[in-house]
């Protein structure tokens, strides 16, 4: 097995080492936010998806090639039916070193009843995704959802322990003008924060170009009320980050249209059907799934189709907002790739 035989990291061929895997565990969410869905989705056939054994094994491979970092995406993961038992199993990983972090991307609403037993599997830091704080915003963005339940369940994660980073997208008829607002409440409460622009993923029964702003321009507005400074830090994903003088705290930017930030990529994304996306904006992919299932006893043909995939990562995206009514840049949407 894999998990007995350490394997060279994966380079891609811009030299970029392959550290980091985002793991969807389903396409399914409670939410239906107005920039990820529309507002009646059609959800894959259960059967299509992974089984847990399946996504442990595929995760193990690519830990076995070099990933050090491992999220767990959706959908919204903690939706799929007895996924805390991937993620015990998957930590098993941090306990012998293989892995230095196993954490998760959340829109919040089911955390209060699992945080307990995220810490007890070693999770230690979580992105929660808050797009407004005002109830009836949060309620309309998010088509019906209860922003008192999300935030009893940060409440939740923080009392194991868990740091909570805040990130919201940046939707110019919705936020825009709040943004500032929930940058201190997260500060004020020990989080940190990262501003998103809105990406072209998926028809979503409305315009992206009405919903767009360039972060640029949100900068422009937070320079005007705080103090930024750029800092080095870095987590292993797009963002890049600044120091709120005023609150203390850490902001970060993701700018996948105004700036691109493909030149560092570390990432690929795993779908809950087993195929690889080895880069977020592009079609091309890599269907391990049928690889899995055809050597069920070997794991030799998945490593050579994991080295096979990242040989053909490409150097970055072409995501464009740029007119009213302009096509997604890519037809699927977020939440079938794995946010």
């Amino acid at each position: 097995m894999l998990e007995q035989k350490v394997k060279d990291r994966v380079i891609d061929p811009f030299g970029r080492s392959v550290t980091y895997l985002r793991l969807s565990v389903t396409d399914r969410c409670d939410l239906r936010c107005t920039y990820c869905m529309s507002e009646k989705m059609t959800f894959l056939p259960k059967r299509d998806l992974l089984t847990l054994e399946e996504l442990d094994r595929l995760s193990t491979a690519f830990i076995t090639k070099g990933v050090r970092k491992l999220r767990i995406t959706g959908g919204e993961p903690l939706v799929r039916k007895d996924v805390l038992n991937l993620i015990d199993s998957l930590s098993r990983h941090l306990k012998s070193g293989a892995l230095d972090e196993l954490t998760l991307t959340t829109n919040g609403t089911q955390l209060k009843n699992h945080a307990a037993r995220l810490a007890r599997a070693g999770v230690r830091r979580l992105n929660v995704s808050i797009d407004s704080l005002i109830p009836e915003t949060y309620a309309r963005v998010t088509r019906g959802g209860d922003l008192g339940g999300v935030l009893d369940g940060i409440k939740a994660a923080t009392d194991e322990g868990m740091q909570i980073k805040i990130n919201a997208v940046a939707l110019k008829q919705d936020n825009a003008d709040e943004l500032g607002d929930m940058i201190e409440w997260a500060h004020g409460e020990g989080h940190d924060f990262t501003v998103i622009e809105a990406m072209p993923m998926g028809e979503i029964g409305e315009d992206r170009f009405d919903q767009y702003i360039p972060l640029s321009l949100i900068q422009e507005q937070f320079e005007t009320r705080w103090q930024l400074t750029p800092l080095a830090h870095r987590t292993g994903g797009p963002a890049r980050y600044v120091r709120v003088e005023e609150t203390g705290g850490q902001l970060g930017f993701i700018t996948p249209l105004t700036h691109n930030f493909c030149e560092g990529c570390n990432r690929v994304r795993l779908t809950c059907t087993g195929q690889l996306y080895m880069c977020l904006g592009q079609e091309d992919n890599a269907d391990l799934r049928a690889v899995m299932r055809d050597n069920p006893d070997s794991d030799e043909a998945l490593a050579s189709a994991i080295d096979e995939a990242i040989s053909r990562k490409p150097k970055g995206h072409d995501f464009v907002i740029d007119r009213p009514g302009s096509a997604p840049a890519v037809p699927r949407h977020m939440s079938v790739t794995g946010g």
